[in-house]
């Protein structure tokens, strides 16, 4: 967009001032808090655990030069550039708005799970006040499954911290072919807790938040750092971190672990789901960003693979204790790895571990406020935006999604609640994130342009946008994500887990999931082409009318930006 064009446009009346950040350290912890959170501590160790530890690092740090980095400036330039939410950025190429509600879609189906991981840590945050630590020893209930630490008598057996994760906290049925189960009272308890929490920073708004982030940035810095000096000091932890880190350089051929890396760096970063536009949204329009996006993208590989050396030193002293040879199968992998390898590691200190499995589940909070506050302020941000001066006020918006989100949120707290939660991940989540993410790198650098699109940063934050950006975005980036893409389609096999297969119904609403995404791509460019009907034309010429920035493209707040 250039300057005339914004002075044009400032001749219309300004839109009401959005809030903003009150300084520009609140928007970097902000960023750090919404980036490093339950993507790096949770599913980091999980997913590299499933794909085969070394075998994901490699396309995992590859798909963040290539994919995370350059989406990330992406999407933070496009946020400051036009000062709004994500839907109303896609007003650059109105063909492709499909693509930010669809992603809106998938924000909305994270924030429930992500709250539900929540519930899960208050609960053994709870658990950690007793005399100690309840998945410290064997329970006489789980019988003789149950691993005593000696690795003469614990061959073939299971952890204490796996056995009282399953069994106690999740009653996790073996699968769910005879439904679901009845919600747990206790986790149903502390996902409204979850929930209230949420409710209330969204009730405070941006600012808030803004200085709520300088603890949620460092806090689980230095509780990581705790727990990296314990697990690389148990018996065996070597074993696990060389397992992190060795590569089986055939399955690097396999399309699956790329496609679980590129999703990753998504989870990881935040990008591809709308939160990102929305914080950048409300920064200052000047704002050079672009050391900030070289600290967050480092900070956040740094914690995964913190994430990843904590949880493989345990794997290698647990594959030790029980002793089995294969750290690949020491425990059964899923979303619960994160509650099983750290309390396992916490159990071990030899002085007050109750103190350190207290701060450790307070982390985990944390990272969660962190993460489902972004996703929230996405979703309320489209809102607002959608609405204008006639948006209803922003407690009433947090407490209708606070209710809405409980709710739904109450079937992850079911025995096959780790089930659901794995579908929607995978359909509702993951799937689409990627087909989506494609679909905005093309609105951007393709419809929009690339050139057009540097000229903004240029006139935005005064600064030229080199090559390696512009190749990124408009080769590299979304040729390896198609390509990833069409591999994963092509050998893609039925959803399981723990290798235990889903019900016909089951896969069903997850098709149904990943329909409500997708379609929204054709559904919105169809739209979008039907309101150019009054143009005379071919239908040709109203796809490339369709293609044209809409007259409300532009920074928001235009009377200031007309001036800069």
């Amino acid at each position: 967009m250039t300057q005339l064009e914004i002075s044009k446009k400032s001749e219309k009346p300004a839109e009401k001032p959005a809030e903003q950040w009150g300084n520009g350290l609140e928007f970097l912890f902000s960023c750090i808090s919404l980036s490093v959170g339950l993507g790096n501590i949770w599913r980091f160790p999980y997913i590299a655990f499933q794909s085969g530890g070394g075998t994901f690092v490699i396309p995992y740090l590859i798909a963040l030069l290539v994919i995370g980095r350059p989406v990330y400036y992406l999407e933070i330039s496009l946020g400051q550039f036009t000062g709004r939410g994500v839907v109303k950025a896609f007003d650059m190429a109105p063909l492709l708005k499909g693509v930010a509600l669809g992603q809106v879609l998938a924000t909305a189906a994270s924030i429930t799970y992500y709250s539900s991981i929540m519930a899960l840590t208050l609960r053994f945050l709870l658990a950690s006040f007793g005399s100690e630590l309840p998945w410290s020893r064997c329970w006489e209930s789980w019988g003789t499954d149950c691993h005593d630490g000696n690795a003469q008598n614990s061959s073939g057996k299971i952890s204490p911290a796996q056995l009282y994760s399953e069994r106690e906290i999740l009653h996790e049925v073996p699968n769910i072919d005879n439904g679901l189960g009845l919600p747990n009272w206790q986790l149903v308890a502390c996902l409204a807790i979850a929930w209230l929490v949420i409710g209330g920073v969204l009730i405070r708004g941006i600012k808030s938040s803004g200085k709520a982030a300088y603890f949620l940035g460092v806090f689980p810095y230095v509780v990581l750092l705790i727990l990296l000096l314990r697990a690389v000091t148990l018996p065996g932890a070597i074993d696990g971190i060389i397992y992190f880190f060795k590569p089986q350089w055939r399955e690097l051929l396999n399309p699956l672990v790329w496609y679980a890396a590129v999703t990753q760096v998504f989870f990881s970063l935040a990008i591809c789901f709308g939160t990102l536009i929305t914080y950048a949204s409300y920064n200052n329009f000047n704002r050079n960003v672009y050391n900030d996006i070289v600290i967050i993208t480092t900070m956040d590989s740094c914690s995964s693979i913190i994430a990843g050396c904590i949880t493989f030193g345990i794997l290698g002293n647990l594959a030790r204790e029980t002793g089995n040879p294969d750290i690949g199968s020491v425990v059964k992998g899923g979303a619960g790895l994160a509650f099983i390898s750290y309390p396992e590691a916490i159990a071990k200190f030899e002085y007050v571990p109750q103190m350190f499995a207290v701060l450790f589940f307070l982390m985990l909070f944390v990272l969660g406020i962190g993460s489902t506050v972004g996703m929230g302020s996405c979703i309320l941000r489209v809102i607002r935006d959608q609405f204008g001066l006639r948006s209803p006020p922003i407690w009433k918006l947090a407490s209708g999604l606070t209710v809405l989100g409980f709710s739904v949120s109450i079937v992850y707290m079911t025995p096959g609640g780790q089930f659901i939660l794995n579908l929607v991940d995978f359909y509702g989540v993951s799937f689409t994130a990627l087909i989506l993410a494609i679909g905005e790198l093309v609105a951007v650098a393709w419809i929009y342009g690339v050139n057009r699109f540097c000229e903004d940063i240029k006139f935005m934050m005064g600064i030229e946008t080199g090559w390696y950006w512009r190749l990124c975005w408009r080769f590299i980036t979304p040729g390896l994500m198609t390509a990833v893409l069409i591999y994963m389609l092509l050998d893609m096999s039925a959803l399981e887990y723990k290798g235990v297969g889903y019900p016909t119904l089951a896969h069903v609403f997850g098709c149904f999931l990943a329909t409500l995404g997708l379609i929204q791509l054709p559904g919105w460019a169809i739209y979008a082409i039907y309101k150019k009907r009054g143009q005379n034309g071919s239908c040709w010429q109203r796809i490339r009318a369709a293609c044209k920035p809409s007259d409300t493209w532009g920074p928001a707040n235009v009377q200031l930006d007309a001036t800069i």
